[in-house]
């Protein structure tokens, strides 16, 4: 007898998981709160949809820093060279761009989502779309029977996937509903918060936006805990903000304040800025020494406007005590000492990042203890299965959280369809 298996959302890994339970031999039927399907989707990537990465397994893990071990799986039985496969044998083209990233030739996530609702209609998925989903129905040994909607139409099935995402791009649908759902099959909610997220600053040269807008290139920002400890460093591009810093470097790290704060209890964490990632602070010191040996009448301002961008190399001097119209040679050690430890270790407070709704990616959720990682089915009730963001782990943008989509999709879908 075939299973009747529900999907709830039509994300990246719901879309999955209904393909792959229907094309395992179940009867299958998807329901979306929205009006269309893949609403998220169309978005990722900046609207052409970074598929996966083509990076070894261990890298991408190690690349999904909440949890990521969780997912090992799910990945022996379907990787990342399997989402490539997948698209590919449906006559998607891809091609890969810097660190490893995966995207349609088209450039279009459109391509994407209208290759997994042909997909749909190949399977003989059943749609329902502009569904809203009330409440989820289980018999007495606490055993999925089906699910009600808010229009009180009761949907019959003894598989169900909830794949309804995080609390992120609200927009979109994502408003936390599959939590609630998960919770009242007794499974336990790990504390939310923003991930892949800008950072926000109360220090004063944030507050009156000196640096705003500015752009630096290839830097090493950093994270410390209380006794002063790197936690952890990303070299990547950055910008100041109104609020903060952003960009790759600062969304790597943001997941890292809000646990840094929570484990030190403190109200702001370290963080530090390295523009100069690949010299030691003594070669830094050298090239400051060149500088001044081979042109020593020239003005500060003047004389080192190569090194870095002009107004953080004003604002450097400015952090040091160093008159940016003095004359080169007037400086003494300490003062070049001084610029060179700013341009290695110049440190700021973070206080936290922007909430959820800014965030790329959904930290915590479903309590990955009370999954089995083998099946994504629950430990609490039978025939509930969980992919997606709303279990708790969370990775770096750069295709590795879809990734961890559609590589949770697919094992829910293959055992929830599957399974005895």
């Amino acid at each position: 007898m075939k299973h009747q298996v529900i999907v709830i959302g039509g994300g990246s890994s719901g879309l999955m998981a209904a393909c792959t339970a229907a094309k395992a031999g179940a009867q299958v039927t998807l329901i979306e709160k929205n009006k269309v399907l893949g609403r998220k989707m169309l978005l990722t990537g900046g609207g052409r949809c970074n598929v996966t990465n083509n990076r070894p397994e261990s890298e991408i893990i190690a690349h999904i820093p909440g949890n990521g071990r969780f997912l090992h799986g799910a990945f022996h039985q379907f990787s990342q060279y399997d989402i490539m496969n997948f698209f590919t044998s449906k006559g998607v083209a891809l091609k890969e761009e810097d660190h490893g990233r995966m995207f349609p030739v088209t450039n279009k996530a459109k391509t994407i989502l209208e290759t997994f609702i042909e997909e749909l209609e190949n399977q003989k998925v059943t749609v329902r779309t502009d569904a809203i989903v009330e409440k989820i129905l289980f018999d007495s040994e606490n055993a999925i029977r089906g699910l009600k909607l808010n229009t009180d139409e009761e949907i019959p099935a003894d598989r169900i996937v909830l794949a309804t995402g995080g609390k992120t791009y609200s927009r979109t649908g994502s408003t936390g509903d599959g939590y609630l759902f998960a919770e009242s099959a007794g499974h336990t909610i790990t504390e939310l918060y923003p991930t892949e997220a800008p950072i926000t600053s109360p220090d004063s040269f944030i507050v009156e936006r000196i640096l705003k807008g500015l752009s630096l290139r290839d830097v090493k920002m950093s994270v410390k805990n209380k006794k002063g400890k790197v936690v952890v460093s990303h070299q990547m591009d950055m910008i100041f903000t109104h609020f903060g810093v952003s960009g790759p470097a600062a969304l790597r790290c943001s997941m890292f304040v809000h646990q840094t704060k929570k484990r030190d209890k403190t109200d702001t964490v370290q963080m530090s800025l390295d523009v100069f990632p690949d010299q030691s602070e003594q070669q830094v010191e050298q090239s400051l020494r060149k500088l001044i040996k081979s042109e020593p009448e020239k003005s500060v301002k003047n004389g080192w406007k190569e090194l870095l961008p002009e107004r953080y190399l004003l604002f450097g001097l400015q952090q040091v005590g160093i008159d940016e119209h003095s004359p080169l040679k007037t400086l003494v050690l300490k003062e070049i000492q001084d610029f060179a430890h700013f341009c290695k270790d110049f440190p700021f407070q973070a206080d936290g990042t922007l909430p959820l709704d800014k965030a790329f990616v959904t930290g915590g959720g479903v309590s990955t203890k009370e999954v089995n990682p083998k099946t994504m089915e629950s430990k609490k009730a039978k025939g509930m299965y969980f992919c997606g963001e709303l279990l708790d782990y969370n990775g770096y943008t750069g295709g590795y959280n879809i990734t961890g989509a559609f590589v949770t999709g697919h094992t829910a879908g293959t055992h929830a369809a599957t399974d005895k």
